[in-house]
């Protein structure tokens, strides 16, 4: 049994995971529409079973998890135990001023690019967690720094792993 922390680059934590299953998992899972850089999806693979975790901005975003990965070929149920975060304009405002102030870095501009970037920004109830990997520590210390300079940030947790810890 393995727990995926974070669907960015996804790094298996264990060999007794199902491989086929969890490629299919997590191919399904980054192929959604509405899954940004605002949403994080993990998931557990425990024989057939498939659990998901994470947050999300947007409440159709769990039940599309939810239903892609039904659908997957080997998969006789699924437990989703993703938290739809609460509407509110003032995490909305958060999200997009972390996302600035981060990515405003030229250091960090690079995590910014592509289909799934490598880190993700998780905003609830004014308390931002940062999830995701970057390359170095650095990078790690100063995504946290940014964030945590944001006017109206309660808290932030930085849970960014380093690339070469993950692997």
């Amino acid at each position: 049994m393995k727990l995926v922390l974070a669907l960015l680059p996804l790094t298996l934590l264990a060999a007794d995971q199902p491989d086929r299953l969890a490629k299919e998992v997590r191919h399904e899972l980054v192929m959604l529409p509405y899954y940004t850089i605002f949403d994080n999806l993990a998931y557990r693979v425990d024989g057939s079973k498939v659990t998901l975790f994470g947050q999300v901005v947007n409440p159709v975003l769990k039940s599309d998890a939810g239903n892609v990965v039904k659908k997957i070929e080997g998969v006789t149920s699924v437990d989703n135990q993703i938290e739809v975060l609460p509407l509110s304009p003032n995490d909305d405002r958060l999200r997009i001023a972390v996302y600035r102030a981060i990515f405003a870095r030229p250091e960090l501009q690079r995590y910014s690019m592509g289909a799934i970037p490598p880190v993700h920004i998780i905003v609830k109830n004014g308390n931002v967690t940062l999830v995701g990997v970057v390359d170095n520590a650095t990078d790690k210390n100063v995504a946290g720094i940014a964030a945590n300079g944001v006017p109206g940030v309660f808290k932030v947790t930085n849970e960014l792993q380093v690339h070469k810890e993950v692997g």
